[in-house]
């Protein structure tokens, strides 16, 4: 019975970030509920349902594939905090090439975090899935945060594609000329040197979502991050 969970856990989630877009339902609701309305209910129900699934893993038969070495949870607490920065840098800032960004106020000149790397939400939750599945060796969380670290590579160049066909091969070459894919790509290549000033506020947000999320993470998720 807790496979069965797990995997109905696993295949709604799945299906409630590709069914609403295949059969339209998420142009309906943006019509209806606004970007923003639309955004912060998808938002909410995608937290709901990404509970239940780390919940069904957790009570999942133990399996084990690998051990848990000490450096391991060393690599998750100094992982997470840069998972967390990208994100936060990343969400609703000017950034035209990646889902979660917004074309207005993008400047070719000065990219801001495009500059650092175009597609930050998914190297953070690569970043994020990657150092949680070194730590986690048993056969459910490895089917998990597997699964989660090849939907993040694989959007990589799947959103790339999308944004490079939306834009037209001429706009993306002006807009990119100082961004890069891969992370600091752009800034050892010469191409980018940060300009403005750091993003004071979106830091202090993210040290803030870190200290949250690592005091919840016994309470919630029923295991302590400390190493």
């Amino acid at each position: 019975m807790d496979w069965i969970e797990f995997t109905l856990a696993m295949l709604v989630f799945l299906a409630s970030h590709r069914v609403p877009a295949a059969l339209g339902l998420r142009q309906a609701l943006v019509l209806r509920l606004g970007m923003a309305g639309y955004v912060t209910v998808f938002s909410l129900v995608s937290l709901g349902l990404f509970w239940w699934l780390i919940v069904a893993a957790g009570r999942a038969p133990f399996v084990p594939i690998w051990d848990q070495a000490p450096w391991h949870r060393w690599v998750v607490n100094l992982a997470v905090p840069g998972a967390i920065l990208l994100a936060t840098l990343g969400i609703g800032a000017p950034n035209p090439f990646a889902f979660e960004g917004r074309a207005p106020g993008f400047d070719p000149a000065r990219p801001g975090i495009a500059g650092l790397t175009r597609q930050p939400l998914l190297w953070a939750l690569a970043l994020w899935a990657g150092a949680h599945l070194l730590a986690n060796g048993d056969l459910a969380h490895v089917l998990l945060f597997g699964t989660f670290l090849a939907m993040a590579l694989a959007g990589l160049p799947l959103v790339e594609r999308r944004k490079r066909r939306a834009l037209g091969d001429a706009a993306w070459h002006r807009l990119a000329a100082r961004t890069a894919l891969v992370p600091f790509g752009a800034l050892l290549s010469g191409r980018w040197h940060p300009r403005a000033a750091p993003p004071w506020r979106r830091l202090i947000l993210a040290v803030a979502i870190w200290a949250l999320l690592w005091h919840l993470h016994l309470p919630v998720i029923g295991v302590t991050p400390a190493p």
